[in-house]
């Protein structure tokens, strides 16, 4: 049911879509979804199976990097500054990660159904 290609696909332009286009997030992720749904040509559900895999895949990438990023990149303390920064903002951004996780999954999942049922007519 899942077709990695697709998913993989969609994970990659959906860490772009969330790292350089942050104002434009949700139609990005509209996008996205519908591309992968496309990809896959499994049907509506297979379609939004692989569209939601793909945004929950990039979701946790995308929240590792910002993580990574807000501990190490702004750290003035060094090392130990760091390691209280990263504990600090992972256990702080827990809700907001899970949030986005959903967001990602039913807004990808949305149009990948779409996505794939056109696909499947074809």
């Amino acid at each position: 049911m899942t077709k990695w290609s697709a998913v993989i696909i969609g994970f990659i332009l959906s860490v772009i879509v969330a790292s350089f286009f942050p104002h434009y997030q949700f139609v990005g992720l509209l996008i996205v979804g519908f591309i992968t749904g496309y990809l896959a040509k499994e049907g509506a559900l297979g379609g939004m199976w692989n569209a939601a895999l793909a945004g929950a895949l990039g979701t946790i990438l995308s929240a590792v990097l910002f993580i990574l990023v807000a501990t190490f990149g702004g750290s003035l303390a060094g090392i130990f500054g760091g390691l209280t920064g990263f504990t600090i903002s992972g256990i702080t951004s827990i809700t907001t990660i899970i949030f986005e996780l959903i967001y990602y999954a039913i807004v990808m999942g949305i149009t990948g159904a779409l996505g794939g049922a056109l696909a499947h007519k074809e």
